[in-house]
């Protein structure tokens, strides 16, 4: 939630042409990303979808990874909120002119819905104000971590966003798992049914493989979001921050991640 805040407050700061710079950087790291995982089913096209999920996993960290050095290279950053809008652009398009033919009429209303509403859910959580948490320093003290903050850590740097948006800011999880997990049954009943009436090898292989990417890349969200969104359910039932629960589990790691928060957010200030 803070890294799409952020990104959408450096998107704010830059010129219209940096802008520019910085989203056709995202859309080239969309499609290289999606088009590495693509090449997962044409060079493993014996293996089971299941089998390929870890590779496709692999390979889509690889391609993050290279895309981030390529950025050294040519000056432009890629944007975390045009990243996410660019993602959630290619998969409706996949499922616009590649699976909705084999869909039903109410999947694929459903599906529309969601992805509509999901764009509208980014644009609103990006173009809100997150408000500041205060962090309260009873976590901190049981956790045995309130001596070390009051060290090396300055008590007016201890706080943390997401008190006004963060309603918004779950259900807008809630809908990218249940979208994607919408697109994963239309994608599964597209290769489903090209298997079965063997047409598998008419298909135009690019879009086969394109199917198939974005449905890997679905699944491994669902994966990690799903993950996430239970652990936001237990500390909501709890009436715990989540970056309480850090601070008070791990202290040391949840001290430098908000440390590297700070310091960047002057870095941005300051440029």
């Amino acid at each position: 939630m803070r890294g799409l805040a952020s990104g959408l407050h450096r998107l704010r700061s830059r010129s219209p042409w940096e802008v520019l710079w910085s989203a056709l950087a995202s859309c080239g790291l969309v499609l290289f990303s999606q088009l590495a995982v693509a090449m997962v089913p044409r060079l493993f096209p014996s293996l089971s979808l299941l089998a390929m999920l870890p590779i496709a996993g692999l390979v889509f960290l690889a391609a993050i990874v290279l895309g981030r050095l390529w950025r050294r290279f040519i000056g432009v950053a890629a944007s975390a909120p045009l990243f996410v809008l660019f993602n959630i652009l290619l998969t409706w398009g996949v499922y616009l002119f590649v699976i909705r033919r084999d869909t039903s009429s109410l999947l694929d209303m459903l599906i529309n819905a969601e992805c509509a509403l999901l764009l509208w859910g980014l644009y609103r959580i990006l173009s809100s104000d997150p408000g500041i948490v205060a962090c309260d320093s009873s976590y901190l003290e049981e956790a045995g971590g309130k001596d070390f903050v009051e060290a090396i850590y300055p008590s007016e740097y201890i706080f943390f966003s997401g008190q006004k948006n963060h309603r918004l800011f779950m259900a807008l999880l809630t809908g990218f798992v249940v979208a994607e997990s919408t697109y994963t049954i239309c994608s599964t009943k597209y290769i489903t049914r090209c298997i079965n009436s063997g047409t598998i090898r008419s298909e135009n292989p690019v879009s086969l493989n394109m199917v198939i990417s974005t449905m890997l890349f679905s699944i491994l969200q669902v994966l990690w979001q799903i993950v996430f969104l239970m652990w936001h359910i237990y500390c909501i039932c709890f009436n715990i921050k989540t970056d309480e629960w850090v601070m008070s589990n791990f202290p040391c790691f949840g001290l430098f991640l908000h440390q590297l928060q700070v310091v960047f957010s002057l870095t941005v200030s300051c440029s």
